[in-house]
């Protein structure tokens, strides 16, 4: 592809690719109806942003006032809560008048192809040649798409003529080298190459999925699923669990699965099949009714659908019977139009009661919640 024709598809000079850049533009993606949240973390970060929402409450096509070097530095070495995934736009391809979808497609990947190149010059971590690599293509669409096929549809036409310009790539759905992430809008087509760790996330769009499993007791156990991978956290590395709101067992199922023996505290039912389990102590009472010994648990987990301050005074009173160096894996529900500061004044109330937060973050399978990961000290 001449410079000029893509100089025309991105709308600029090619600046965004370039790491001295001072701006540069990306495809940004929240949970549901917490985009202007994750607009909001952006904003104070980098001071300014430029923003275009292509799906409501949720994707938007955003311009930052740092390139993309500088961009993923900040954003990697503190994570943000709510934003979920993001891949720099390094082409937009526009539809003109008599341009056909599959025209899109092919000026698409031209752009690809070459900015792969450029990176497979320029990183010596990757191959310098492109035999062998291993690829990922990860489409979405909004919901008045130019594409009127489905997202794998798209996917398949652009890995079909992304194998043709560019022989020897290995097409993979996990561990790839490279992800080419495309975003088919109302009037555009958005795309760029990243590492997946670069994305945020290595899921496409940051949607982490997980087979719901025959007699699985609650959908909750998809988020410590989640914890688990995006935490990094060894759950069969524990002993010992307090869940405190446990029924009707989701997060204890889960415990129990990793092979802990649980203590599971809540005044509402259990699920009958987790009483049969040896492992299992349960406590048919409130949280603020128990007491236990000094340091009895290295892991305590807490997921109720409750005042989130109310909450937080509850597990802080059961403090002393977490070991020193252990774990806490806590929800905070978002009940407050104003969560940003929520979150603030309840993850200062657990630093006062010497529990470190390690990570902040709104999964995929967190509704109107975020995920506290932390470590008593």
């Amino acid at each position: 592809m001449n410079k000029e024709l893509q100089d025309r598809q991105t709308g600029d000079t090619g600046a965004e690719t370039d790491s001295r850049a001072t701006s540069s533009r990306w495809i940004c993606t929240s949970n549901h109806g917490f985009f202007p949240y994750a607009q909001e973390e952006l904003r104070r970060k980098f001071g300014s942003l430029k923003s275009q929402v292509l799906e409501s409450g949720e994707v938007g096509l955003v311009t930052l006032p740092a390139g993309t070097e500088q961009v993923l530095e900040q954003l990697q070495g503190e994570p943000p809560m709510f934003l979920r995934h993001l891949f720099p736009v390094q082409t937009e391809v526009k539809l003109e008048p008599g341009d056909t979808p599959h025209a899109l497609l092919d000026r698409t990947v031209e752009a690809a192809k070459q900015q792969l190149l450029s990176r497979l010059k320029n990183q010596e971590s990757l191959p310098q040649e492109n035999e062998g690599l291993a690829a990922a293509v990860q489409v979405r669409k909004s919901g008045e798409s130019l594409w009127a096929g489905s997202a794998l549809e798209l996917k398949e036409e652009i890995e079909t003529r992304w194998c043709d310009a560019s022989p020897g790539l290995r097409f993979v759905s996990r561990d790839a080298d490279l992800v080419l992430s495309v975003f088919a809008g109302e009037e555009s087509l958005y795309a760029g190459i990243s590492a997946p760790s670069e994305n945020l996330s290595d899921w496409n769009g940051g949607a982490i999925r997980f087979q719901r499993e025959e007699g699985q007791i609650s959908r909750a156990k998809f988020k410590l699923l989640e914890a688990e991978r995006v935490f990094e956290i060894d759950f069969a590395g524990f002993k010992h669990a307090l869940d405190i709101g446990a029924a009707p067992g989701g997060w204890t199922s889960f415990l129990l699965d990793r092979g802990l023996s649980v203590t599971a505290v809540d005044p509402a039912e259990m699920n009958a099949e987790l009483l049969r389990n040896p492992r299992l102590t349960y406590l048919k009472k409130n949280a603020d009714s128990v007491s236990f010994g000094s340091r009895e648990f290295d892991l305590l987990v807490c997921d109720m659908s409750w005042s989130p301050k109310l909450t937080a005074k509850m597990v802080i009173n059961l403090l002393d019977s977490l070991a020193p160096g252990g774990t806490a894996v806590v929800t905070i529900k978002l009940l407050s139009k104003k969560p940003l500061a929520l979150i603030k004044e309840i993850i200062a109330m657990y630093t006062d009661a010497r529990l470190q937060v390690i990570r902040a973050k709104q999964l995929f399978h967190n509704r109107d919640e975020i995920t506290l990961y932390m470590i008593k000290y």
